[in-house]
């Protein structure tokens, strides 16, 4: 979505209980924003995990004027037979081009019925409903967009193509990285894993999870509110959890993705 060097991502986790995490992307020369709050609520079904992911996602193509409204698929983790799948229903709307499109998120059943990572849905007109554009395809592989006046398809997604262009983030400037930040915070956790030293990994998880718990207890004793240092958030019954951008674009980081 961002592949220039003008490309810049800031994530910060807001409350940490609810776990509430934002994200906020901006492109300098594409002049392309991201905005993200997402809030995963996850249920046990015995053979599997369903994690329902709540709250808002932006994609904002500030050169057009157009704003496009999205949720997110479910992630469903079974157990037996083991596997991973998204599933669902997701909706984009542009209110400014009046378009929207409506996917479905399939998977295969028990019996092996509907086929896995398979995508399924359609691009319409609101005020008219017309059909403009048939999707179907395989999140996992490539999508492909029908015209259903010409018949023509178009493939707008191709996950080989994107994940080969992938790469590692590298620290840029170590010493502009924040004690704060979850590259320093989980470092030593990073490490573990990485060496496939597990018992070190666990302990060190168990050093973030008690400190971040002494740091919430002298907060509570001092009367002091935990806040984001990059959001604001709210919370309603109406509207969920919301997270807003403090800066109107992402300054640069430390840790950089080359390309």
């Amino acid at each position: 979505m961002f592949p220039e060097e003008a490309s810049m991502f800031c994530s910060n986790r807001c409350p940490i209980i609810p776990p509430v995490s934002a994200l906020h992307a901006t492109d300098e020369k594409e002049n392309i924003e991201l905005i993200w709050c997402q809030h995963p609520v996850p249920k046990f079904y015995g053979t599997r995990v369903e994690a329902e992911v709540l709250g808002k996602r932006q994609l904002k193509l500030l050169n057009h004027g157009e704003t496009y409204m999205m949720n997110s698929p479910k992630l469903m983790i079974r157990f037996l037979p083991p596997r991973v799948d998204w599933i669902g229903k997701v909706k984009i709307s542009c209110q400014e081009t009046g378009f929207e499109a409506e996917l479905c998120y399939i998977t295969s059943s028990l019996l092996g019925r509907g086929g896995e990572h398979r995508v399924e849905g359609k691009i319409y007109q609101f005020s008219s409903m017309k059909t403009l554009y048939e999707v179907e395809g395989y999140w996992n592989s490539i999508v492909k967009a029908k015209d259903v006046n010409s018949g023509k398809e178009t493939i707008i997604y191709d996950a080989k193509e994107v994940l080969s262009e992938l790469k590692a983030p590298m620290v840029k400037d170590l010493q502009g990285i924040w004690p704060t930040e979850s590259t320093a915070v989980w470092s030593e956790v990073s490490r573990g894993i990485l060496g496939k030293n597990w018992t070190k990994a666990r302990e060190a998880k168990s050093a973030v999870e008690d400190c971040q718990r002494k740091l919430a207890k002298e907060r509570k004793s001092k009367g002091e509110n935990w806040v984001p240092n990059h959001f604001t958030i709210s919370d309603s019954k109406e509207d969920g959890w919301d997270c807003s951008p403090i800066q109107e674009r992402v300054p640069p980081a430390p840790i950089v993705v080359p390309l």
